[in-house]
């Protein structure tokens, strides 16, 4: 093939130049030897260009199969792009009607390309490109083949402005990803390279090397029996947290797993990716102390168990200054290069997450660092250490010392750091940019893959540009570290294009065309919605950690008088009222206080927004990603309002008013009704894909209940519990799934409120105890039930929506809700 017009490329390179110039700032970012190292090594041992290119076909003909004929891909080098990674997007200088090519995108990789393919077809085409549970991908307004828009003469140049576009959290692969075969692999591998991803974790299959390591040692497939967790919940028993819960699991899920992590990786290898393996981080079966009893181990403390229940809790963890660390992590390394033949030198280890180091002298600290690369160096010399950077913001024991001993314990260049929750607290601020070590700015922005509709955009669009641009800049990459992905769209087609912007984004520009692209057509009335959700639900500035604890889905378990009802006081028609609420708030309330729901927004101003996408619905109303935003925002407003009420009930309760407790109760269990249905609605508020596809993997019928009590226990106890104790995690993973509200949701709430209303009956204090037993039994019950649920869609979302909005939240004064918190603000927009 001929090179592209050498004078549109050079006059592309003279005005980023220009830019960078312009800007102040060079356009290499921070350079670490190490680090240059390990590009020039990837570069060397990258797939062919051939390859790369068929990745980027191959995804385009599953994209947009019509337009196959309409792109031509190439791979340049990286010295054609500046020397850095880029995409260039140029007219194709033989274009000559319908049949030949009419764009031509040229980029470092297949994942340049990939991405050069999405930034065309999303600045040029209006397209939107987005997880299938969230609407998909909008397509439509893609021009005809022989029509596609031309690009300005001279091409397009993008350059990053960093090297790494990280994705993923260590407990991704539990939260969305535990079920998936390849097909949604596939789709996900796609979706990553239309994003720029070039850095994504690759954990699937570990298990698998993992029992080849310690067969080595004589430890059987029974003595791992109790040391992996189940297939919803390995992302904590490999960090250590718990052992066993929800195991074992069979060799067929281990087999199974590991065909499927080496597809994986070939096609992220096809496409340019350097995918990140795992590394020994010190966590080994019990068998394994007791054939080395002079080993330095150490038996860890409890991690949200109930009653610190050994079954679960309490893993062993070598210390890393014993020669057998070592020796166990170099095994690892090597066992995964000779299994998938090949690696990307890049390797994840968080030894220390949610685990405290037993001693704090730093310089013990160091030697623990230290001998941890130590182990992964010995299985690969050119091994870099990617390290989680969320124990610095959730442990106090990470005090500057203890964090600079850690960072500096491996030669500088050596170890890259995840900035975790960088969008809401940022490390890099506060530690000098991690004490010259380099980090990758990421956005973390989800929890146990609830359904939320939050987000700060303005701290995503200018927070990765404010790190790179400050003095003395360490960071070398963006990232997206998510506990769980298809939610939330917006934020994630914004944060997926800050790996190329060299300035901040305007957003007010942004959230303008973003419905237009989203939708497939510019209705004015939705640019007017989405300017207030810009300003709302994706404005959060307080600082707080957004987890849904809305009371549908993460229900108070505590004594009513417990719950905050601002302006009212304890009934005192009987003594034990008071006696009660002081007696618990000793016994109980510093565990088990209730959690408020994070509300940081001006719930009129959402409801009228709602308002606006219901009057301009019917003009997008055929749009899948339309309906799915419907059906989340109605989902949002009824949310805020069903917590209303359930305070509008504890208030009744505390004034000894039955009619109005019993009237609202009602009301409350009628709202989680029609919230189902509203969910039922659209795909990706479904219950019955994860139970299914949980089921799926199953090789038996023993397997298939297995794998299905996995997937209920992870969205509803997560944990272990007694017959009156819950689980301390209950509800971390909720979710608003049609058939969960209805069948789990609503019956838990009901139980709830027949005893607030028995207690108002019977003049007796409410029978908490009795509560938690009939709610656990509910819950257990559940976990173990074979009910199966919908995989496709019923009803009209639009029909449903204006139906409950007129029903629920056109007069929300009906019930004096208007004056209650957040729902009696007024609209300022």
């Amino acid at each position: 093939m001929p090179p592209s017009p050498p004078a549109p490329r050079l006059l592309l390179l003279l005005a980023l130049l220009i830019a960078c110039a312009a800007s102040g700032v060079g356009c290499s970012g921070p350079r670490f030897a190490q680090l240059d190292r390990l590009r020039e090594l990837h570069q060397r041992e990258r797939r062919p260009a051939a390859e790369q290119v068929d990745a980027a076909r191959g995804l385009l003909a599953r994209l947009l199969p019509s337009h196959s004929a309409s792109f031509e891909f190439r791979v340049v080098s990286t010295e054609q792009c500046g020397g850095k990674a880029c995409f260039i997007i140029n007219n194709h200088p033989s274009f000559d009607g319908e049949g030949t090519p009419e764009i031509l995108i040229l980029g470092a990789s297949g994942v340049e390309i990939s991405t050069g393919l999405h930034w065309y077809l999303k600045n040029y085409c209006a397209a939107h490109i987005s997880w299938a549970k969230t609407g998909g991908s909008q397509l439509s307004s893609v021009p005809y083949p022989g029509s596609l828009p031309r690009v300005p003469a001279g091409g397009i140049l993008i350059q990053r402005p960093v090297d790494w576009s990280y994705y993923q959290n260590a407990v991704t692969s539990s939260y969305s990803f535990a079920w998936w075969d390849w097909e949604r692999w596939e789709k996900e591998i796609d979706w990553m390279a239309l994003q720029g991803i070039n850095l994504p974790l690759a954990f699937t299959g570990q298990e698998t090397i993992w029992q080849k390591v310690f067969q080595r040692y004589n430890i059987s497939k029974s003595d791992l029996d109790n040391f992996f967790g189940g297939p919803a919940f390995l992302s904590w028993s490999r960090m250590a947290n718990m052992h066993g819960w929800g195991g074992p699991l069979p060799q067929t899920w281990l087999d199974d797993q590991l065909t499927l992590q080496k597809k994986i990786l070939s096609r992220m290898y096809a496409f340019g990716m350097s995918p990140v393996l795992p590394a020994f981080s010190g966590n080994i079966p019990a068998a394994l102390k007791l054939k080395f009893p002079s080993a330095k181990v150490t038996h860890l403390g409890n991690w949200f168990t109930v009653d610190s229940n050994p079954r679960w809790c309490c893993t062993y963890l070598l210390d890393a200054s014993d020669p057998l660390y070592v020796e166990i992590g170099k095994l690892f390394i090597e066992e995964q290069i000779r299994e998938y033949g090949r690696t990307s030198h890049v390797y994840n280890c968080d030894t220390f997450d949610e685990n405290t180091p037993p001693l704090s002298d730093p310089n013990y600290i160091s030697s623990l660092g230290a001998a941890t690369f130590r182990a992964m160096q010995s299985g690969d010399d050119d091994a870099i250490w990617l390290m989680q950077g969320w124990l610095f913001t959730y442990d106090p024991f990470w005090e500057p010392p203890q964090m600079k001993a850690l960072l500096h314990s491996v030669p500088v260049g050596r170890m890259i750091v995840l900035d975790l929750y960088a969008e809401v607290k940022p490390v890099w601020i506060n530690s000098d940019q991690f004490y010259g070590v380099p980090y990758i700015w990421c956005m973390l922005h989800n929890f146990a893959a609830d359904f939320e509709m939050y987000g700060v955009l303005d701290a995503v669009a200018s927070g990765p540009i404010d790190a790179r641009l400050s003095e003395n800049s360490t960071m070398v990459g963006v990232g997206m570290s998510m506990e769980g992905i298809e939610q939330n769209p917006i934020v994630y087609d914004l944060m997926s294009e800050m790996s190329f912007h060299q300035r901040q984004v305007d957003l007010q520009v942004w959230v303008e065309t973003y419905p237009t692209r989203r939708y497939g057509k510019s209705v004015v009335g939705l640019q007017d919605a989405w300017r207030i959700l810009h300003q709302t639900l994706y404005n959060c500035t307080d600082g707080k950690n957004d987890k849904n604890r809305d009371v549908i889905v993460a229900f108070p378990d505590v004594e009513p008088f417990v719950i905050q009802t601002p302006g009212l006081y304890a009934r005192t028609s009987k003594n034990y009222s008071t006696l009660a609420l002081e007696n618990y708030v000793v016994k109980d309330a510093s565990n088990d206080a209730y959690e408020q729901p994070h509300i940081w927004y001006d719930t009129v101003a959402v409801i009228h927004a709602l308002e606006l996408f219901l009057e301009y619905g019917d003009e997008v109303s055929d749009s899948s990603t339309f309906r799915y935003d419907l059906v989340d925002l109605t989902r949002q407003a009824l949310a805020k309002y069903a917590n209303q009420i359930f305070l509008k009930i504890i208030q009744g309760y505390k004034s000894n008013n039955i009619n109005q407790v019993t009237t609202l109760c009602d009301r409350f269990l009628n709202l989680v009704n029609d919230l189902d249905m509203l969910l039922a609605s659209h795909e990706g508020f479904l219950l019955g894909p994860w139970l299914e596809s949980a089921k799926g993997l199953a090789r038996d019928h023993e397997q298939e209940i297995q794998y299905e009590w996995n997937a209920r226990t992870q969205i509803t106890m997560w944990f272990d519990n007694t017959n009156t104790k819950a689980s301390l995690l209950r509800d971390y993973a909720n979710k608003y799934w049609s058939g969960l509200l209805r069948d789990y949701y609503r019956p838990r709430a009901a139980i709830y409120f027949k005893h607030l209303i028995s207690s108002l009956k019977k003049n007796e204090p409410f029978a908490l105890e009795e509560w938690r037993r009939e709610w656990i039994s509910l819950t257990n019950n559940w976990q173990s039930d074979r009910k199966v649920f919908a995989t496709t869609a019923t009803g009209d979302a639009l029909n449903i929506s204006r139906t409950l909005y007129i029903k629920y939240l056109r007069n929300t004064d009906a019930l004096g809700l208007d004056g209650m918190d957040s729902f009696g603000k007024p609209a300022s927009l």
